[in-house]
Formats: structure tokens, C-alpha cells, sequence
């Protein structure tokens, strides 16, 4: 009888080891790709669909490449825009505008834990954007409300420091979190149209386009019988954060 005991006794211990380094085999497997293919939530409300990949080249560094595509359209939460400005003649101007953009942003990853892909990290980065718009820019004449189309495109290229962290949620899933990214750089863009103006309407629209101030970045304008140009050039500068959901393979 004992040893009928001992054996399936035996048995089961042999069957729980086995479960077990069955199951540490799996979750090896779920955890051993070197890639992750990512989506940001966040951006997906302001009409922004942002995906990374990132691909493991140490035992605790990874490299990456971010891709983002706006496609053409009116200016994303205008109503809290809006709010935000308390100025109806803005945003009446902002709800004719058409925008777009795309950016490309390269980063090395350092994680702060004991391996890549899993945890804190700090990751300096590189992008470069590219914005689109075209709006009917309005000016008064003498009381006359008149336009001129503008259109044209400004390119940035900056470079930061992303603090962030990364988690596995369960399988291949996981979770990032790019809590904190400040970026600094310059941009150089161009905004124009061309139209029949006559002097006092020069120098009605000159008026108009100089007192348009875009943070950051200095502005030049030119207007003359033929129509009216504004250079963007200067420093550049934003934040990068999202909330990324990713498979890893």
C-alpha cells in the first residue's frame, strides 16, 4: 500500500513539475520576440494615427521608429479650441481651416530594469514633421469683409529626451507610456496666395497677416499688387506623450 501511495504521490509531483515548466516554456515564448508593433490611443480622438515598432539590439536597449499620418481635414477638438481662446472672430477663421501632417521620429531606448522592452526607460528621439494647411484668410476693408487664400506647408526637425515606461499586460500584449518627451529644433515653412489687391487692400491684409503669432517661430510678411506671402523660420518646439498598445513577436 505504501509504495502504491509513494508511487502516485510520485506521479503527481512529476505531473505539477511538468505542468509548470510547460507553462515556463509558454510564457518564454510569449516573451522572447524582439519586436513590438505599437498603436497610440491617445491620438486616435485628434484624428492622428500614430504607430511604432520597436526591435530589441541588447540585453537592455532597444531601437525604434515612429510614424504619424493626420489626413486632410478641419482642425481636430475645435470646440475646445474654441473655448480656450474666447474669441469668435478666431474661431471662425479656424473652422475654414484644412490641415494635415505627417512626422518620422527614430529613438534609441535605455531601460532603467533588468531587461529591454519591460519597465522605465529614457530614449532620446529625433523627428521630422511636415504640416499642411489652407484656409481663406478674412480681412476687413473699410468694412468690407474680403479674403485671400492662403495654403502651404512647414517642416520641423527637432530633437528630445522621452522618459517613459513599459509594462506586459498578459501574453503578447503590452502597454506604453510616454509620459514625458520635450523636444526643441527649428522649422521652416511657407504660407501663400495670389490675388488682385489693390493699395489699400495691401495694406489692410499686411496688417492682418503681421499680427498672426505662431509660438515660438518668427514670421516674415510680404504682400504687394499680386498677393501675399508669409516665411515661417526659426526655433521649434513641443511635447511628446501617448499611450501605446503593442504585440510582441
Amino acid at each position: 500500500m505504501k509504495k502504491i501511495i509513494l508511487s502516485i504521490a510520485l506521479l503527481f509531483i512529476l505531473g505539477a513539475a511538468q505542468a509548470q515548466e510547460n507553462e515556463t516554456q509558454s510564457e518564454k515564448s510569449s516573451s522572447s520576440g524582439n519586436n513590438l508593433l505599437k498603436v497610440n490611443l491617445l491620438s486616435l480622438p485628434l484624428r492622428n494615427f500614430s504607430f511604432s515598432y520597436e526591435h530589441k539590439i541588447g540585453k537592455k536597449i532597444s531601437a525604434g521608429l515612429g510614424l504619424r499620418i493626420m489626413p486632410e481635414g478641419g482642425v481636430p477638438m475645435l470646440s475646445t479650441i474654441s473655448d480656450m481662446i474666447d474669441d469668435p472672430e478666431t474661431s471662425r477663421q479656424l473652422e475654414q481651416v484644412q490641415t494635415s501632417n505627417t512626422a518620422i521620429t527614430p529613438e534609441i531606448r535605455f531601460y532603467l530594469g533588468k531587461q529591454a522592452m519591460r519597465g522605465f526607460y529614457v530614449a532620446p528621439f529625433a523627428r521630422y514633421s511636415k504640416y499642411k494647411a489652407a484656409l481663406p484668410f478674412e480681412f476687413d476693408v473699410n468694412g468690407s469683409t474680403q479674403t485671400m487664400p492662403l495654403s502651404g506647408e512647414l517642416t520641423t526637425f527637432t530633437g528630445g529626451l522621452q522618459l517613459g515606461a513599459q509594462w506586459k499586460l498578459g501574453g503578447r500584449l503590452y502597454l506604453d507610456w510616454w509620459m514625458l518627451g520635450p523636444q526643441y529644433g527649428t522649422s521652416d515653412g511657407t504660407l501663400d496666395g495670389k490675388r488682385a489687391l489693390s493699395t489699400q487692400e495691401q495694406q489692410e491684409l499686411r496688417t492682418e497677416l503681421q499680427n498672426i503669432e505662431i509660438p515660438f517661430a518668427d514670421t516674415k510678411t510680404t504682400v504687394d499688387a499680386n498677393g501675399a506671402r508669409l516665411d515661417i523660420t526659426g526655433p521649434w518646439a513641443g511635447l511628446r506623450a501617448g499611450l501605446s498598445l503593442g504585440i510582441r513577436f
